[in-house]
């Protein structure tokens, strides 16, 4: 028998226990095991360090240098030629970046780094934004989100969002920081236009339909925001205080559907508080609500920059640090911030151990988790081939068409206005909305797209006179310019500020500095933080100003009072009192480069401040002449065609529903040419008209129509293209009735105003066709159910008119007596149908359990026997069938 000497037989035992640790160290590499198993695996492996980076993701690349990260990151937000990696520029300007095989190359190249150099060889989640088409060059614009929710059609979503993930995923891209499913009760809110609408079985569907195509292809979609993102008068990010039955029935049930059909792997957290907690820092709604209750496997992520919200926006944690904390252990899993540089702010929660353990490494297990899934491990790469097939793509451009197709709304045709007849002779088309062709929120620079302009030039047999007209906004007033204010020496342009700690301007300034531009908003912070209390403070600034022009200008301040302007000494502009946001100006007589003595006193004393020095020196308003012009187009026209436009945006909420600018006024005085007028409406939200609906014939809205848009905007107006698109929010006739929508508990009284009816201008749902249709033949497989039974209700279509077209047919139920108030009505199902002229269709419905469903008054979802109202109808305000069906009590 052979025989070892006992040092060789040590030899040997070491080597083959070195041989089993090295198999067992490589064991979250082995795709034949369970991804729990190399999950928690990879997870005991890593340091506090890198288990803190794989909860950070910034936009970047690793241009600012490797050894930044060699802990690993979550993941970038990628941008090429050039951008930095760490600005907050390139997260929010969208217009940058390269074509798709670059940034393909570059994010190999990226994940190589983090595979093969960083010691645990953990790859990154490539993320950007695609909320209706990716938010870089050579990707598609298709119509803003708004605009796929009014083509009514989950078909039509679906083939627009495999699209996207196409593109998304040939770059290498791997998470998109999209959809918005908030529900947009109110139209005041800015961000109407990424949303699907108020209504949340609409959006729900809507969601899934899109979420659903970019799952199916390993890219994981991020529904957002969470739970709501608009609070009282529409004001983005505004708190909001909803009971549990309000965000059961209204604001869950799009999430739900988003994790539970759709199977999206990740969430965003919204900037706003719910009941006093930060949405990003909420126990009950990330820990108890989406991942006890709901069972949620993916991970959270902050809206950007929202973990420190805690502390400079709600003041619920004394600093970053305890915002961290906050945040971590109350559910959310990553922090989304706009630079590499902020990671100390957060980094401190996890060095000084204030933060659970566990839950730390719960969040870690979360993204790692999705990596997995990802297939990230075993496949980092991408072919770069594909994106450059992906991208630029005609067949996606024609996806796009369609989609802008079905969305247009037509909101009035008077006498047959439209469509047109395509040998007209002259054709009038205004607006700067037609030439502009304007893609909306969160969109890249799209692939050359088509203005409505260019679509009638493209489709007219006539003449097209454009004039741009008076534009959407009207300058009044600009801020001084900094070349027109220089220090008391004159050396340096700009005034000299003196930052005193209280509000009377006493004592030594504790920071004293020349500021160039004299506009200001401090609405979050104070003009220095660490110096400064944020709602206590006062301000003198001392130079020069030097006059551009000689004549009687208006000078003064547009912000928060109080304040003071001194020329030469002398008191000119005294508003030195507390009460509101304003604008005070004074008539000044100014000489052409004479220069005079100024000094500005400025006080707060509770934050939120602005300050803009002001005068309308070199404000030349021309928008008279422009719309005299436009009105002399018109005249020598047959038709005029006006295409007008809205303003708004993330944080640019409306006050006012009007058009902006003098954009009425125009359509008013070309409509009283005589000439018929078409006006088109370019927005994502709703718009008021009472000034001037009842002076135009036609209305079409086409919201941001995408790449193809003006061509599919021209196939509507000359007849090609049969509208059907139907509105997804409702269109009060004025501001002071909101929020309004279609869907609300009975009032106990009446929904009138003294002076102002409570219906709307056009309703949800509503939406005209160049045809005609009847329903009829209305009937039930059968008319009384049990709680558990499903019921049929079916009706025949018939197109009367004299065009192919669509009908969008809507469901509506009615619980007609229940043991809690219930919605007057709600949609409950919708089918976009179309059919020949003269061709007729049976269309049905099953009405199930879950329609009928409500909560009680223990909160129990239930189905109450008794009768429900069954509505089949073209809008929320015209119902042309109805029947009861029954539920039997239980035996």
């Amino acid at each position: 028998m052979l025989k070892y000497h006992p040092y060789l037989l040590l030899v040997f035992s070491l080597l083959a226990l070195a041989a089993c640790n090295k198999k067992d160290e490589i064991k979250y590499k082995n795709p034949a095991l369970p991804t729990e198993e190399r999950v928690e695996d990879l997870l005991s492996r890593m340091t506090l360090e890198e288990k803190f980076w794989q909860l950070f993701m910034i936009p970047g690349d690793l241009s600012d240098g490797k050894e930044r990260y060699k802990n690993g990151i979550f993941g970038f937000q990628v941008a090429t030629k050039g951008k930095s990696g760490n600005s907050a520029e390139q997260l929010l300007d969208y217009s940058g970046g390269g074509a798709g095989t670059e940034t393909a190359e570059l994010i190999n190249n990226i994940q190589k780094y983090f595979v093969e150099e960083t010691r645990l060889g953990i790859p990154i989640i490539a993320f950007d934004e695609a909320l209706h088409g990716l938010v870089r060059p050579q990707a598609t614009a298709f119509p803003q989100s708004i605009a796929l929710a009014a083509t009514w059609d989950t078909a039509m979503v679906s083939s627009v969002a495999n699209a996207i993930a196409i593109e998304v995923k040939s770059r290498g891209i791997r998470q998109i920081l999209s959809p918005v499913v908030n529900i947009a009760r109110d139209v005041r809110w800015g961000r109407v236009e990424e949303t699907y609408g108020e209504d949340p079985y609409l959006t729900s569907r809507l969601g899934v339909a899109f979420m659903s195509q970019f799952e199916k292809k390993d890219v994981i979609t991020t529904p957002k925001h969470f739970i709501a993102n608009v609070g009282d008068g529409g004001r983005d990010s505004y708190p909001i205080h909803f009971n549990e039955r309000l965000l059961e029935e209204i604001y869950y049930p799009a999430f739900k559907a988003a994790f539970q059909e759709a199977n999206a792997w990740s969430v965003m957290t919204s900037y706003n508080s719910l009941d006093g907690r930060p949405c990003t820092a909420n126990d009950f709604l990330l820990n108890k609500k989406l991942k006890d209750e709901w069972g949620f496997q993916g991970f959270v992520i902050s809206d950007a920059g929202a973990t420190g919200g805690a502390n400079v926006l709600h003041f619920t944690a004394h600093n970053y640090a305890e915002s961290t904390e906050q945040a971590i252990e109350n559910g959310l899993d990553v922090i989304f911030q706009t630079s590499y540089d902020h990671y100390p702010l957060f980094w401190e929660a996890f060095e000084k151990g204030m933060i659970d353990e566990a839950a730390i490494d719960e969040a870690v297990r979360r993204v790692l988790r999705a990596k997995f899934k990802l297939g990230l491990f075993e496949n980092p790469y991408v072919d770069v081939t594909e994106a450059e097939k992906g991208n630029s793509s005609k067949a996606h451009r024609e996806i796009a068409k369609q989609a802008a197709l079905k969305s247009v709304v037509l909101l009035k045709n008077e006498h047959e206005t439209l469509p047109l007849n395509p040998g007209i002779s002259s054709i009038a088309v205004i607006g700067v909305d037609a030439e502009e062709a304007r893609l909306g929120g969160y969109s890249g620079p799209g692939n050359n797209p088509t203005s409505i302009l260019d679509g009638i030039r493209n489709k007219a047999q006539g003449k097209v006179n454009f004039a741009p007209g008076c534009g959407r906004e009207t300058v009044e007033f600009v801020t001084i310019p900094a070349k027109n204010l220089l220090t008391i020496d004159g050396k340096e342009n700009g005034l000299k500020g003196e930052y005193f700690s209280n509000s009377e301007l006493e004592g030594e300034p504790v920071i004293t500095r020349i500021d160039k531009r004299m506009k200001f908003g401090w609405t979050l912070f104070s003009p220095d933080p660490d110096k400064i209390d944020y709602d206590c403070y006062s301000i003198r600034w001392t130079g020069k100003l030097v006059a551009p022009e000689t004549g009687t200008f208006e000078i003064g301040v547009e912000g928060d009072d109080g304040y003071r302007i001194y020329i030469d000494d002398k008191l000119v502009l005294d508003n030195w009192r507390k009460q509101t946001y304003q604008r005070k100006t004074v008539a000044y007589n100014f000489r052409k480069d004479k220069t005079y003595d100024i000094r500005i006193e400025f006080y707060e004393t509770i934050g939120n401040a602005r300050f803009n020095l002001i005068w309308n020196i070199g404000v030349h308003d021309d928008s008279n002449r422009k719309i005299q012009e436009a009105v002399a187009v018109a005249r020598k026209s047959d038709v005029a065609i006006v295409v007008a436009g809205i303003d708004e945006g993330e944080f640019n909420d409306r006050a006012y529903l009007s058009l902006p600018g003098k954009q009425e006024e125009m359509i008013q005085k070309i409509a009283a040419t005589g000439k018929p007028v078409i006006v088109i409406l370019v927005g994502g939200s709703a718009i008021t008209m009472q000034n001037w609906i009842d002076k135009v014939p036609a209305i079409l809205d086409v919201w941001y129509p995408g790449d193809d848009g003006g061509n599919a905007v021209a196939d509507v107006l000359f007849g090609n293209y049969n509208p059907a698109g139907r509105l997804p929010i409702t269109f009060p006739v004025h501001e002071s009735q909101l929020p309004l929508y279609y869907n609300h508990k009975p009032t106990g009284r009446g929904d009138d105003y003294h002076n102002l009816t409570g219906k709307p201008l056009f309703p949800f749902g509503y939406g005209l066709s160049y045809t005609t249709f009847e329903y009829s033949d209305f009937s039930f497989s059968k008319a009384q159910i049990a709680p558990n039974e499903t019921a049929t209700v079916s009706f025949k279509l018939t197109n009367t008119g004299n065009y192919d077209g669509d009908e969008v047919v809507q469901l509506y139920i009615r619980d007609l007596f229940a043991s809690v108030a219930r919605p007057v009505m709600e949609l409950k199902g919708f089918n976009r149908i179309h059919l020949k002229k003269g061709e007729s269709r049976t269309v049905s419905f099953d009405i199930t359990p879950e329609m009928l469903t409500m909560l009680n008054e223990q909160m129990e979802r239930v189905v109450e026997p008794g009768d429900f109202r069954i509505m089949i109808g073209a809008s929320s305000n015209d119902i042309r069938l109805r029947g009861i069906l029954n539920v039997k009590e239980n035996n």
